[in-house]
């Protein structure tokens, strides 16, 4: 059986707002360039090279992009933060309580509202559903930002131009809904998932899940991963009482309309590796990166005030 489900949550504290398209492009092509350099330990001036930029424009950049420099960046970005948060403890969830104690912990507050909507619906394919969709600009690129009249349904990316295809995507997962573009209706919802400054407990963002209930069981259990923090495909199996299912649970993370929200970027492979991502590795490892980048500058505060006290 199909069904909708809807949450309603606050974002948490930590994310920054993007300044143009151009930043995240750049921000890319280095994220790129280190993740493939990272062991090499490419210094400012070489990342900068490497993008078409100056060391002081790139350093600039990276400091209003998430508040630290390429280098420090760097070590946080790398493969080696999700191989460390699975190894360090036995359990990977303990491991992300643990970190979430000295940084913003989770990147939402959730509140949880279930309401089960008609399974002949979807079974037709979103049949009298009515979508509205536009493109913002986000932290990670351009944004789709899609909605229902009962919440956020959708968030996807696209690069260069590649809106068109990334509309085709989402639009497949419905194929019988009615798709408005109204990118004046949708910019509210983008402020409030990429300026922090909209974030509200008392007006918190509605989010209409809409799958299987095996799916919708996969997605939420996403949601419980804090910022800066990994879990496993096994783990999330886990989780949800099924521990023989890691291979369905990757198929229904891999369909998560709502990314970046429900947190499937934070889900790798059991070694640690980086796996699959739908909107591209470049891009999860942007997201993991940024994510322990804020994780660590707000550890690093923690541990400064501790000090001082």
């Amino acid at each position: 059986m199909n069904t909708s489900h809807i949450l309603a949550l606050e974002p948490g504290r930590n994310i920054m707002r993007a300044d143009s398209g151009s930043d995240y492009e750049t921000v890319r092509q280095a994220i790129e360039y280190m993740s493939k350099r990272f062991r090499d330990q490419p210094g400012a001036e070489e990342i900068a090279y490497a993008v078409g930029s100056s060391p002081r424009a790139l350093t600039d950049l990276f400091r209003r992009w998430c508040g630290l420099t390429p280098k420090e960046f760097l070590s946080a970005v790398t493969l080696d933060h999700a191989r460390r948060v699975l190894k360090e403890t036995p359990s990977v969830m303990e491991a992300t309580y643990e970190l979430g104690l000295s940084g913003p912990g989770r990147l939402h507050d959730l509140f949880v509202v279930h309401e089960a909507m008609s399974p002949g619906e979807w079974k037709n394919g979103g049949a009298s559903l009515e979508i509205t969709y536009g493109f913002h600009t986000s932290p990670f690129g351009r944004a789709l930002v899609m909605t229902t009249p009962r919440g956020l349904c959708g968030l996807a990316f696209a690069d260069g131009d590649g809106d068109r295809a990334t509309l085709d995507d989402m639009r497949s997962r419905w194929p019988n809904a009615r798709f408005n573009e109204n990118s004046s209706a949708t910019k509210i919802h983008a402020r409030r998932i990429f300026d922090a400054s909209k974030w509200q407990r008392e007006t918190p963002l509605r989010i209409v899940l809409i799958g299987t209930d095996f799916e919708v069981r996969v997605w939420e259990q996403l949601l419980t991963i804090p910022m800066g923090c990994a879990s496993t495909y096994s783990a999330v199996a886990t989780k949800i009482g099924k521990p023989k299912a890691s291979r369905a649970v990757g198929a229904a993370i891999g369909k998560n309309p709502i990314s970046f929200v429900v947190p499937c970027h934070r889900v790798v492979g059991k070694s640690g590796a980086l796996t699959g991502y739908h909107w591209g590795l470049t891009r999860k490892r942007a997201m993991l990166g940024w994510e322990a980048a804020k994780t660590q500058a707000a550890r690093s505060s923690l541990s400064a005030t501790v000090e001082s006290a």
